[in-house]
């Protein structure tokens, strides 16, 4: 089927053909692990590269490779894979970079199992790293060393919702020959395509929007064929990071809602965002679509809507954080997003408690910073449940 116009048809339609699969409607599910050959000659053609075909499906599944397509259309790539997690698919490309005594420049803070990564790569092969603001052209090209291979991106940044752009970044990153590579889970192919602002990889935790049910642990990568065709015959071979067919099949299941859902996240969070920062018991709201956000510029440039994450801090300490959330009803306290439930976590002791205080306090997340994933709800009920939890803590401060 060739690419449509409108992203709501391809990611409903695109990498599947029912009339190769007996008129099932749905992909099928090839729960299978491996595949039988006709005879010994069209095996070895196969491991060979002499003829396309499965064999394995750690090298390649039928499933996966409808979710692939449809991913590599809706980020506009060449060609994208599918892992067995957000990480896996971070770290996949990353080693499919780097080389011993290389250097990585990334955004002023990126997620607490990233930045694990990143410290395990110094640690074990002198693969060192900066954070940056890159909040200028001038300024990333002074961050760039003689030896960096490679530029990473989260943007939004999690948790703390500073933005970069990408633009900007892309263009100063091919002035030196270097790839930047984009972490997309905050937006999903529907808020935002980095490559069409010059990147040149792109990254998902498929657990959070892409599937968007709480069900799957999964992650995907987009980028050129050449490329993303390395990492498929090295990264993801080899270390195996690789995705089930039936996570595959569940994925394909929650792409179709994708642009439906990622509109009522968007809608709730506009919502939410502007009663939290008119309470008296919040300090601060960081949220893209809030004029006053500083990089509010950057969203309306390079984000189809501002998202569905919303980080704020409440007056007092960390108990009063921790209080508050514990006065929630409706609200569960998890740390994932981009499910249908409300999710609210407390990155300091949760998703970034693997980073030093120093790090943690450099990149903006304190204490009292708590993390909200705007679920599908009725917003009412959601803004419901925040006021009586914050009323009630409010009262310790």
């Amino acid at each position: 089927m060739e690419k449509n116009k409108r992203f709501e048809t391809d990611v409903i339609h695109m990498g599947y053909d029912s009339g190769e699969n007996s008129g099932s409607l749905v992909p099928p599910l090839f729960q299978s692990s491996t595949f039988t050959f006709a005879n010994a000659a069209q095996g070895e053609r196969r491991f060979a590269g002499e003829e396309e075909g499965y064999i394995y499906s750690r090298l390649g599944n039928p499933t996966v490779k409808v979710l692939e397509e449809r991913m590599a259309a809706l980020e506009g790539a060449e060609k994208a894979l599918a892992f067995g997690s957000g990480m896996a698919a971070v770290s996949s490309v990353l080693f499919s970079i780097v080389k011993a005594g290389d250097h990585i420049l990334c955004s002023q803070g990126v997620y607490g199992c990233t930045f694990g990564l990143l410290q395990l790569m110094k640690d074990k092969f002198n693969v060192d790293h900066d954070f940056s603001l890159m909040e200028s052209r001038e300024s990333v090209l002074q961050a760039i060393r003689p030896n960096t291979v490679c530029i990473y991106i989260e943007t939004p940044i999690n948790p703390t919702m500073r933005l970069v752009d990408l633009q900007m970044v892309a263009e100063a990153a091919k002035e030196k020959g270097i790839p930047v590579v984009v972490d997309n889970t905050f937006c999903s192919p529907y808020l935002q395509k980095p490559l069409e602002k010059g990147c040149d990889v792109v990254i998902h935790s498929a657990t959070k929007y892409v599937c968007g049910h709480g069900d799957v642990i999964a992650g995907l990568a987009a980028g050129s064929e050449e490329f993303m065709s390395k990492v498929a015959m090295t990264t993801l071979k080899d270390m195996g990071g690789v995705i089930s067919p039936f996570d595959a099949w569940l994925l394909l299941r929650g792409l179709k809602t994708l642009h439906v859902r990622m509109d009522r996240h968007c809608e709730n969070a506009e919502k939410l965002a502007a009663y939290l920062k008119a309470h008296h018991a919040v300090q601060s709201v960081y949220f893209p679509g809030n004029p006053g956000h500083p990089d509010y510029s950057i969203a309306k440039k390079q984000m189809r809507r501002p998202g569905g994450l919303i980080s704020f801090t409440i007056k007092g300490t960390k108990e009063n954080a921790q209080a508050f959330m514990d006065k929630l009803k409706l609200i569960k306290i998890a740390v994932s997003l981009g499910d249908a439930e409300t999710l609210i976590q407390h990155p300091a002791t949760m998703t970034h408690a693997v980073v030093p205080r120093e790090d943690r306090e450099k990149m903006g997340i304190d204490d009292s910073l708590l993390r909200l994933s705007v679920g599908l709800e009725a917003w009412e009920d959601i803004w419901g449940d925040l006021e009586q939890a914050l009323s009630a803590a409010s009262e310790k401060c």
